[in-house]
C-alpha cells in the first residue's frame, strides 16, 4: 500500500492525507464513495469503477449540427473520466487503495493557488484532447502539475475548454429528464482571450467574427495570464466536477449505474434568452467572483427556468418602464449586491450594439455625490472584459433623483446614474430618461482599472442609445424579503397620508370655507382669539 513498505510510515502518510482531505470538508464523502466503489475482496477500487465514477455516459454519440459547437465536443466529454484517472490517480496491482484514492483527490481538489488550478485545468484539457484524437499544441516541461506550460491554443481550443468547464461546473443531476443540453454562448469570452493574447486586435471585426474560420494561435503563457486577470475562477470548475461526482456516488443506493447524459440534441440556444442576463453572461460574470455573490448570480440560470421564475430580477425597463422614477420604485430598499446591465442599439462606434454591466456591493441611494465601498465594471458583449477597483479613488456609484422640496439651486447636480470617473467626467453615465448612455475614456477614471468598455473606444466620449436596462439582486432571499417589507411599509405610510378625516371635513363650522365666507361678508368685524 502506497509507496512505502513500513506500516508505521503508511499510517503516518494516511493520517496526513486524511487531515488534508478533512480540511476541505470532503472526508466523510470520500469515505462513503470509497466504500461503495471498492472491491470488498481487495479493498481497492477497480480501474473501471473509478473510470465510471468520473465519466459521462451518453445515449447518443453525435450532436445535431450547430455552428458554434464543434462536432468533436462529445468525443472530448466521453474521454474526460479516463483522462482524470490517468493524470491524478496511481493504481497498484489491485486497483486504487485508500491512500492512493486520497492522494488523487487532493491533487484534484486540494487547496491550491489560482495559477496552479489553471495549470491543472490546462493539463486535463491536453490529456483529454489527445485521448479524443484532437490535436493539441500545448506542451509541459515535466509531469509536475505546477510545471511551466508552453505551446499555443487555437481559438477552437479556447471554445472547447470553456464548454468543457461549463459542463464540469454544472450540477449534472439538474439535466436529467431534459432532451438536450443548452451550452451557453461563450463567444465573448473567446474574443476576450484573442484580443488579450494578440497584437492585431484592432483589425479584428468582433461583430462579425467566426470561431470556426479563425486560425489565430494564442501563446499558452498569455492565455494563462488572461485567465488569471479575467476569469480567475475558471480553474475551480474541475474541482467542482470531481466533488459533484464523488458526492453523487456517495449518496446513491446503487453505484453500478452511473448517470447518463444525452447529447443527441446539443445546441447553444439559451433558455430565458429574452433577458439580458443570459446563461452565458451569468456564468462569465460569476467566473470573475468568488463566494456567495457568484453563487447567487447563477440562481435562475439553470435548465427549466422561465421568466416568471427569475425572482432575482428587480427591474427591467421594457416591463416596468424607462426612467429614474420607475427604476427607483423597483430598486429602492434593496440593501445588497446589484448587477446592472445595459444593452445599446447599433451606432457608428458600436455597429452591432453592446452590453455593459456594473456590479455594486451595496444597494443604491439617492445622493448628489459619489459613494459606495466597492464594485466592478464589465464589458459583456461583444467582448467580455472585467475592470476591478483601481484603488486610487472611491467614486464607485452615483445615483441622483430630482430633489423634492428644495429651494432654487443655481448649480443643480445632474440627474441619473454614473459609475467611476469624476463629476462631469463619469466613466459611465445613464441619463434620467434611460434614453442614452455616455461612455468616457478610462483616463478620466481612477476608481476602476483601465480598458475600453466597447471595442475601438477612443478618447472622446461615446454616446449610445439605450435599448434595455436590467437590475438583478444578488443579496439572497433575506435581502429580498427585507426590501418587500420596506415597500409594504412605504405603501402603508402613503395610504395613511392620503386619508381624510371625514368628520372634520363635514363640519361646516370648522371648515376653511366658512372662515373665508365670514371674512368676505364682514372683514372689519373684531374676532376674539381662541386660546
Amino acid at each position: 500500500m502506497g509507496a512505502s513498505t513500513s506500516s508505521e510510515q503508511i499510517s503516518t502518510e494516511q493520517k496526513e492525507l486524511e487531515s488534508v482531505a478533512a480540511s476541505t470538508g470532503a472526508l466523510p464523502i470520500l469515505q462513503k464513495a470509497f466504500s461503495k466503489l471498492c472491491d470488498p475482496q481487495t479493498n481497492s477500487i477497480p480501474l473501471n469503477s473509478l473510470h465510471e465514477c468520473f465519466s459521462l455516459n451518453f445515449t447518443n454519440s453525435i450532436a445535431e449540427e450547430s455552428s458554434s459547437v464543434p462536432e468533436c465536443f462529445p468525443k472530448l466529454l466521453a474521454n474526460l473520466g479516463s483522462a482524470i484517472v490517468n493524470i491524478f490517480f496511481t493504481a497498484d496491482e489491485g486497483g486504487f487503495n485508500w491512500v492512493e484514492f486520497l492522494r488523487g483527490y487532493i491533487k484534484c481538489c486540494g487547496r491550491a493557488s489560482t495559477s496552479l488550478s489553471l495549470n491543472t485545468l490546462c493539463r486535463l484539457y491536453a490529456a483529454t484532447s489527445t485521448k479524443a484524437g484532437i490535436t493539441s499544441k500545448l506542451e509541459f516541461e515535466s509531469d509536475d502539475l505546477d510545471c511551466k506550460i508552453s505551446g499555443s491554443f487555437m481559438s477552437t481550443d479556447v471554445l472547447l475548454l470553456l464548454c468543457l468547464c461549463w459542463i464540469m461546473s454544472q450540477n449534472l443531476s439538474t439535466w436529467e429528464g431534459h432532451e438536450k443540453i443548452d451550452l451557453p454562448d461563450v463567444k465573448p469570452l473567446v474574443l476576450s482571450a484573442i484580443t488579450a493574447c494578440t497584437d492585431d486586435d484592432n483589425a479584428l471585426n468582433v461583430w462579425d467574427w467566426s470561431i470556426s474560420g479563425s486560425k489565430v494561435q494564442l501563446p499558452a503563457q498569455k492565455c494563462h495570464m488572461w485567465a488569471l486577470t479575467t476569469v480567475p475562477s475558471l480553474g475551480y470548475c474541475f474541482a467542482q466536477y470531481v466533488n459533484a461526482r464523488l458526492r453523487r456516488f456517495a449518496s446513491s443506493e446503487d453505484n453500478s449505474e452511473p448517470s447518463s447524459l444525452s447529447l443527441g440534441n446539443i445546441s447553444s440556444s439559451e433558455l430565458g434568452s429574452t433577458c439580458l442576463l443570459t446563461r452565458g453572461r451569468a456564468w462569465a460574470t460569476s467566473l470573475t467572483l468568488r463566494g456567495t455573490v457568484s453563487e447567487d448570480l447563477l440562481v435562475g440560470c439553470g435548465p427549466g427556468n422561465s421568466d416568471e421564475e427569475l425572482e432575482n430580477l428587480l427591474y427591467r425597463s421594457s416591463i416596468h418602464g424607462k426612467g429614474m422614477n420607475r427604476f427607483w420604485a423597483n430598486v429602492e430598499g434593496y440593501h445588497g449586491p446589484l448587477l446592472i446591465l445595459v444593452s445599446t442599439t447599433s451606432g457608428d462606434t458600436v455597429p452591432g450594439g453592446c452590453v455593459i454591466g456594473v456590479l455594486t456591493n451595496q444597494g443604491l441611494e439617492s445622493k448628489d455625490v459619489f459613494y459606495g465601498s466597492s464594485g466592478y465594471l464589465y464589458a459583456i458583449s461583444p467582448v467580455f472584459q472585467v475592470f476591478a477597483p483601481y484603488g486610487k479613488e472611491k467614486n464607485y456609484v452615483y445615483s441622483h433623483l430630482h430633489p423634492s422640496g428644495r429651494a432654487y439651486d443655481p448649480h443643480p447636480k445632474p440627474v441619473g446614474i454614473a459609475f467611476g470617473g469624476t463629476a462631469g467626467n463619469e466613466r459611465i453615465f445613464i441619463d434620467e430618461d434611460f434614453a442614452r448612455i455616455t461612455l468616457r475614456h478610462h483616463a478620466f477614471d481612477k476608481t476602476y482599472q483601465h480598458g475600453p468598455l466597447v471595442p475601438n473606444q477612443g478618447f472622446l466620449p461615446v454616446e449610445i442609445s439605450i435599448l434595455e436596462v436590467e437590475v438583478w439582486g444578488l443579496g439572497g432571499a433575506k435581502v429580498k424579503e427585507e426590501q418587500d417589507a420596506y415597500k409594504n411599509r412605504e405603501t402603508l405610510f402613503t395610504q395613511q397620508r392620503r386619508k381624510v378625516d371625514l368628520k372634520t371635513f363635514g363640519n361646516w363650522e370648522d371648515s376653511p370655507e366658512k372662515m373665508m365666507m365670514d371674512m368676505v361678508s364682514n372683514p372689519n368685524r373684531v374676532r376674539r382669539e381662541e386660546r
